[in-house]
């Protein structure tokens, strides 16, 4: 039987769940063939905020990978945008930005473009550094600006507005909310519940602007925005604008086709268009009952209603949504769903304790509850939101309705978690329809026991996150003392199932000294590794059988094989090493001599107390370095970079101990060293902390009596302070702890983990016990270093011994006139 052809425009996550409950249902009924505009799968939207704020990868968040469109036979044309429908051939048209266009006959076609982001119409609004706030290109764009600016002004403090200024913060930059109304979010938060928010958000480094209207983005002379100014008059600068003041339903291409908009495509309660029964919309860009949805559950609800339909089981009707909001902020937790205001017909219990960060109202009619607003404490928001879709009613447990499910005594569940007290009919996860029965069948017959183990087989808390803490709950429930906090390890990428300690562990005790010993010995299914897998690997040799492994230098990242930092346009950045931050008048002239030689471009002081040349050409990396004659700063590799210094006692009248001179010993002692992530040394003399040991990977501190070590800081995106970890008396100490340290993290560390991350696996107790209490061990482990670093070369000066390809630097043309004929 020949298939039918179905087209869907769009990639997002309404369409593609969709897709996903139709191949439940009628696995073999179509040929799907899927366009997407953006170069990328499926992946999750809501999740865009932690991945501005840097507490997600693109890989984390994406839904569904390449390899499920193959396994389910889906055609996908990524970075293709349909530019038009021709109804009577039944044919979708589409180009890609190449040029390359495409066409694809249908005998149903769903519409799945979702919506845009809405842009003031004030002078300005096209200046560069305006955005929107949609997709993982406007995200990067936001991640691109906080590493080049400073100040960022997001207009509009609703949901998507605080997500986005939140994701600048913790990028770095100073952010300023702007908005038109008395208090924030006020969809879905009452004025009490809005003023506890914004005091949160305060803490954290935001500003505000309220009630403020924005007039016009002022520009600067290359284009970019400059400021924001309002209508009386005042401006605030800003390098960056993030409009998020709404989105509209994409309905230009419906339009085009001639298709029933209306706030959207219209439709029908099968999702099928008013003007084309062939036709379906779904998600963000469909108008269903003159409302257009834009959270995540009734777009998943209409998925289901729309499979159902396409695969002709003709069951189902897609009614409306009640919807809740959930806040994607780290550390906030807020929920409100229905008519949260109140209005005369209604009663309301309020909980209040601003004190404790705590709010909650409830508001009632009819003995039913018809709204709620929480802050601070959510946990029974998913139980509130079910009594409210439901109509039950609340007068048997009024006077224990604001204290949660798990309180009420007449239920015979005082006592237990929500998770016992609740049905396996009760939903638990709204975004994907996900009851409570359904996680504990996943969990006995699948052997689950961790969070992420759930996400996976289920989808439970894998949207919003919001009933995260409720998954959590049943899967402790469930699976009792088997229960895992923390997620098993992952696997090292997709060529296997094994994780990075599995692997340490096989080449330790195996002896393999080879990424293709590895592969065989392991069992990998991809033979030949990849980008992912394989530079871990060449790290863990090297690592664990230091002079025997032998180095590969194709299974390096790009850096690292050409000995040099690329920049973003192609051209490299060189910076020799200073030892502790000092340098002399002759490496001056050299690197004065350099730049002018090579016409490089830009001379920058690093924050780590180096010259960076930027703007160097790969052909005259080998010439520049030679010239210069100082060693590597191996600011490209993940190894020692600086060890930061403050002048100390030789010249400071605060300094108590001579912190140049101890910080140029330890960076002689490990700058050779490759490590599973870059490593940054600071020394102080005093403290006063000058040279900012605190964040630092180690930071030595100055004091009478000696030296304070601090541990397993960072200074990145999330700044960690270091750990205290012990006080000593002696230079050479400070050299012996440090490399026990570092060598311990450069045999346990998984690559690409930093030491703070490293330290919060095994725990600081467990870093002690190793090096502060088992001095032999820690004689052991600074024997090791030594021994690995005994000859490690310089790729600059040594470019033999470090097996550098020099053609690497010659530029293909002079390569292919060098090619005999």
């Amino acid at each position: 039987m020949k298939k039918s052809r179905l087209v869907m425009v769009g990639n997002g996550m309404a369409g593609v769940r969709a897709l996903e409950e139709l191949l439940k249902l009628a696995p073999d009924m179509y040929d799907i063939t899927v366009f997407g505009a953006e170069p990328h799968p499926n992946y999750n939207r809501i999740m865009l905020s932690p991945l501005l704020a840097g507490e997600q990868t693109l890989e984390q968040i994406v839904l569904n990978d390449w390899n499920w469109y193959t396994d389910n036979a889906i055609t996908l044309h990524a970075g293709f945008t349909v530019t038009r429908i021709d109804r009577q051939t039944r044919t979708v048209h589409a180009v890609n930005a190449a040029g390359e266009e495409l066409s694809a006959p249908y005998d149903r076609l769903i519409m799945a473009t979702g919506s845009n982001a809405f842009i003031l119409p004030i002078p300005g609004s096209r200046l560069q550094g305006v955005l929107g706030y949609r997709d993982i290109a406007d995200t990067q764009a936001m991640i691109d600006a906080s590493t080049q600016y400073r100040h960022a002004v997001v207009i509009g403090g609703g949901l998507l507005g605080l997500e986005a200024a939140n994701g600048l913060v913790k990028r770095g930059m100073q952010v300023t909310v702007v908005h038109v109304n008395e208090w924030l979010m006020e969809r879905q938060l009452d004025e009490a519940a809005a003023r506890l928010l914004r005091k949160s958000l305060q803490e954290r480094g935001m500003q505000f602007l309220m009630g403020a209207q924005t007039q016009e983005l002022l520009g600067n002379d290359a284009g970019r925005v400059r400021a924001v100014r309002f209508k009386d008059g005042s401006e605030v600068p800003a390098d960056l604008v993030v409009m998020a003041v709404g989105i509209r339903p994409n309905t230009a291409l419906a339009e085009s086709a001639r298709l029933h908009v209306d706030r959207g495509i219209v439709v029908h309660d099968t999702l099928q268009t008013t003007t084309d029964p062939r036709i379906y919309a779904v998600g963000e860009c469909a108008a269903h009952r003159g409302v257009a949805y834009g959270l995540v559950a009734p777009l998943f609800e209409q998925g289901k209603v729309l499979a159902n339909h396409l695969a002709e089981l003709g069951i189902s009707r897609y009614e409306g949504s009640v919807t809740s909001t959930k806040l994607k902020v780290t550390g906030i937790d807020l929920f409100s769903a229905g008519n949260f205001q109140g209005s005369a017909e209604t009663e309301e219990i309020v909980l209040s304790d601003p004190i404790g960060g705590v709010y909650k109202k409830l508001v009632i009619a009819d003995d039913k509850l018809v709204g709620a607003c929480l802050y601070g404490d959510t946990v029974d928001g998913s139980w509130y939101f079910k009594l409210l879709r439901e109509g039950k009613s609340i007068a048997g447990i009024r006077d224990r309705l604001m204290f949660g499910e798990s309180n009420l005594g007449d239920s015979g569940h005082e006592g237990h978690s929500k998770a016992a007290a609740m049905a396996d009919g009760d939903e638990v996860c709204g975004c994907n329809g996900i009851t409570k029965g359904s996680i504990c069948k996943a969990i006995k017959d699948k052997g689950l026991f961790t969070l992420e183990e759930v996400r996976k087989h289920t989808k439970a808390s894998a949207s919003c996150g919001s009933c995260t803490g409720l998954v959590e709950q049943i899967i402790m429930f469930t699976a009792g003392g088997d229960y895992s906090a923390k997620p098993r390890l992952k696997a090292m990428c997709g060529c296997t199932e094994h994780g990075h300690q599995v692997v340490r562990d096989a080449i330790r005790a195996n002896k393999l000294l080879s990424i293709p010993e590895v592969y065989r010995f392991m069992d990998w299914s991809t033979p030949n590794g990849c980008a992912s897998c394989r530079p871990a690997i060449n790290y863990y040799l090297l690592s664990t059988w230091p002079k025997e492994a032998k180095d590969d230098p194709q299974s390096r990242f790009i850096n690292e094989r050409s000995h040099a930092n690329i920049q973003k346009d192609g051209t490299y950045s060189v910076i020799p090493r200073m030892w502790g931050g000092e340098t002399t008048a002759d490496e001056l002239r050299r690197i004065a001599d350099a730049v002018d030689k090579y016409q490089i471009p830009t001379v920058k002081v690093t924050g780590g107390q180096r010259i960076d040349l930027l703007g160097v050409k790969k052909e005259d990396l080998v010439n520049v370095w030679r010239d210069i004659g100082m060693p590597s700063g191996h600011a490209y590799a993940k190894a020692l970079r600086t060890v930061k210094t403050c002048v100390g006692s030789e010249w400071c009248r605060m300094g108590t101990q001579d912190s140049t001179q101890m910080g140029k010993d330890l960076e002689r002692a490990m700058w050779r060293m490759y490590a599973p992530h870059k490593v940054k040394f600071a020394v102080s003399g005093c403290p006063r902390n000058c040279a900012e040991s605190g964040i630092k990977d180690v930071g030595v501190i100055g004091v009478d009596s000696g030296w304070e070590l601090h541990i397993a800081g960072n200074g990145g995106i999330k700044t960690e302070v270091a750990h205290f970890f012990t006080k000593v008396k002696t230079a050479a100490e400070v050299l012996e702890y440090t490399g026990a340290f570092m060598q311990l993290y450069r045999e346990e560390g998984w690559y690409l983990e930093r030491t703070v991350h490293y330290v919060n696996r095994v725990g600081l107790d467990y870093v002690k016990k190793r090096i502060l209490e088992d001095h032999a061990g820690r004689a052991e482990l600074w024997e090791r270093l030594q021994f690995a670093l005994d000859g490690e070369p310089d790729p600059w000066f040594e470019l033999q011994k470090a097996a550098v390809d020099e053609r690497q630097f010659t530029p293909v043309a002079h390569v292919a006139t060098a090619l005999p004929a």
